[in-house]
């Protein structure tokens, strides 16, 4: 069973930064590029960013662009995201997603709030 267990979510001030992170386990992680969605009130889904298997290749979107980061530990099963800059618009769920299959965990809060 794919299970993936986002953390590092909280109430942070507009130019803070925060790190989450998404263990991983059930599947074989370092096989799969993974992604982080994010889901704000009264919204649909957006797509925040994607890294490739291996971590080489990243892809953000534009909103995102130069201010978050997104990378893995293979060996650790674990994915990433360092967000800095953060605006108040950025206020949603954070998810992981595991891409061949959208699988995802349940998400961690994420407000940016003075």
């Amino acid at each position: 069973e794919v299970q993936l267990v986002e953390s590092g979510g909280g109430l942070v001030q507009p130019g803070g930064s925060l790190r989450l992170s998404c263990t991983a386990s059930g599947f074989d992680f370092r096989f799969y590029s993974m992604n982080w969605v994010r889901q704000a009130p009264g919204k649909g889904p957006e797509w925040v960013s994607t890294i490739s298997s291996g971590g080489g290749t990243t892809t953000y979107a534009d909103a995102v662009k130069g201010r978050f980061t997104i990378s893995r530990e293979n060996a650790r099963n674990t994915l990433y995201l360092q967000m800095n800059s953060l605006r108040p618009e950025d206020t949603a769920v954070y998810y992981c997603t595991k891409s061949a299959g959208g699988e995802r965990g349940q998400g961690t809060q994420v407000t940016v709030s003075s």
